[in-house]
């Protein structure tokens, strides 16, 4: 299932040069992440209250840079879980300025609940969570989306 998640750049958002500041692309990753669980039914808040656990951090983060912004564009991202493990899960993410690439990336993010001793461990992922992102998935097939 891929996510559209769109931001217009804001003055504040660019370095000396007018030029998007490059660490704004890894806040706007993970927004584009957070649209992405919404689209599938999901919240961080609703996973640690349903699943039970610390959270969902991001272990591993890149990124790719083809093209430059500035001010007044309009950056749209789309991103879409690629890949997943027993304990974790690899989204990736693709930027465009119109149909200009402006980037491309990924994160690797791990489902935190807790061990027997109560720290945070690595857990397995839920089949409901999967099955929340296949259940989207398939019902924007059946609209006509591509995936």
């Amino acid at each position: 299932m891929a996510s559209i998640f769109e931001v217009r750049v804001v003055w504040g958002d660019c370095d000396e040069q007018g030029i998007v500041f490059y660490p704004k692309y890894f806040y706007w990753m993970d927004s584009a992440f957070q649209t992405l669980l919404r689209d599938a039914g999901q919240s961080v808040r609703g996973m640690r209250e349903g699943f039970g656990i610390v959270g969902i951090p991001i272990v591993e983060a890149n990124a790719r840079f083809f093209s430059s912004m500035t001010h007044e564009e309009i950056l749209r991202i789309e991103a879409e879980i690629c890949r997943w493990g027993e304990t974790s899960l690899r989204a990736e993410y693709r930027g465009f300025c119109e149909d200009r690439p402006i980037f491309g990336g990924y994160e690797a993010r791990v489902w935190l609940g807790r061990a027997g001793d109560g720290r945070p461990a690595p857990t397995p992922i839920p089949a409901a969570f999967k099955n929340a992102f296949a259940a989207v998935g398939q019902s924007r097939i059946g609209a006509g989306a591509q995936q």
